[in-house]
């Protein structure tokens, strides 16, 4: 049997090399074409590495080294010519390789046209002063509308990372997301502004503002940061949705709110894994797979994430809600009336497990504007839950309750 090896600094990953190899998509809004390659010519694929063997490895394989990742892994782009299962296969089982796998596609999870707040005793917490003041809530989404009366005085700063979702659309499916954002002109808005609706209907449910118009938030006076990590389309890549994770850490803000979902992907469990060792309180949507079980999708059903169901006005389990153990809370998340881009006529009612996540989300930036942990806001949440009937693998702890969790 070999020897473990032992790292010298000249098998490290040289940050001088991190920094050449990042340069080649400096200035760019693609992920492809580095060497003449068109979109569908070349396959983003995402590659963890152990050292500096696997950093080699993986950007000698590559045409393009599209990101670089603090957590020691790469999303580069191969020719599509030289992907095959026989080929990642090879490349994972290189020395220092941790795992290579295709870039995926996700998507927002919003479901069919749909009341939280009275539900979940927020208006309680209003009442007694409770706003969010002082948190940050990170919606990673199709991004925020800017211009929005009830979001817009607590808009902080945002950044936009749809970019890779260029090489996992179909032609037909660009031609839609062109057409589609043709309607409006989107260079008069920041990089992150919502062209699709799902990330501003998220953002008012958390924390929209009390300003007698509209719609109010679970949390008024939190500071929301757009990360746009998906198209007008609701799509987007794992690496597109690893990135928004990371600079949200990175930013040292308070809850990450993920209303989205797919596939597991090693990419993304090492994102949320970084983010919650930086402090994030990550509340991920469980999905809109129901009625199933053992159906909850990803981030959702990674530990270091609050999986959060969805429930109806009766107090039932929402019959599109996944379920399953990994499920840590439920929410509303039928029927929910929002803020909407304004563009696309200021409010709307959706359904979807999306829905049911940023009520959490609101709720922990109240805990953690009162200066608790992630991890003591989520003990805080489940602990104080109320037990509305449902299974454990329905709705985890039971149903959110914003002012038993602060204590009021």
């Amino acid at each position: 049997m070999d020897e473990p090896e032992t790292q010298t600094e000249s098998s490290q990953p040289n940050r001088r090399r991190f920094l050449s190899a990042g340069a080649a998509i400096a200035g760019t809004t693609s992920l492809s074409g580095f060497l003449g390659f068109k979109p569908e010519d070349v396959v983003p694929v995402n590659i963890g590495y152990e050292d500096g063997r696997g950093y080699d490895a993986a950007v000698n394989t590559a045409s393009n080294v599209a990101r670089t990742f603090e957590f020691n892994a790469l999303t580069v782009e191969l020719p599509q010519r030289a992907v095959s299962k026989r080929s990642l296969s090879a490349l994972s089982n290189q020395r220092g390789i941790r795992y290579v796998e295709r870039d995926q596609r996700m998507h927002a999870l919003s479901q069919s046209t749909p009341w939280g707040v009275d539900r979940i005793d927020a208006d309680v917490a209003h009442n007694n002063g409770k706003t969010g003041a002082g948190a940050d809530i990170a919606i990673i989404d199709t991004g925020i509308d800017s211009t929005h009366p009830d979001l817009q005085s607590n808009l902080g700063q945002g950044r936009s990372f749809s970019y890779g979702v260029g090489n996992i659309l179909s032609n037909q499916e660009q031609s839609r997301l062109h057409s589609r954002r043709a309607s409006i002109n989107f260079d008069l808005y920041p990089e992150w502004q919502d062209d699709n609706g799902h990330g501003t209907h998220c953002a008012g449910i958390a924390n929209a503002v009390d300003n007698n118009r509209g719609v109010v938030g679970v949390s008024t006076q939190a500071t929301l940061h757009p990360v746009k990590v998906l198209t007008a389309l609701g799509a987007g890549s794992t690496s597109d949705i690893a990135a928004g994770i990371e600079y949200t850490a990175k930013q040292g803000w308070d809850v990450a709110s993920l209303s989205l979902g797919g596939s597991s992907s090693n990419l993304m469990r090492d994102a949320c894994e970084y983010a919650h060792n930086q402090g994030v309180l990550l509340v991920a949507a469980a999905g809109n797979s129901g009625p199933c079980t053992n159906c909850v999708g990803y981030p959702a059903a990674y530990p270091t994430t609050l999986a959060i169901s969805a429930t109806t006005q009766p107090d039932t389990l929402a019959s599109f809600s996944s379920t399953g153990p990994e499920i840590d809370l439920a929410a509303p998340g039928k029927n929910i009336r929002s803020t909407y881009p304004t563009y696309f006529g200021n409010y709307s009612k959706l359904s979807g497990t999306s829905m049911a996540a940023p009520h959490v989300s609101g709720a922990a930036a109240q805990l953690m504007a009162t200066g608790l942990s992630h991890e003591e806001t989520f003990r805080k949440l489940t602990d104080t839950a109320e037990d509305i009937g449902l299974t454990p693998t329905e709705s985890g702890a039971g149903l959110l309750d914003v002012a038993a969790a602060l204590d009021l």
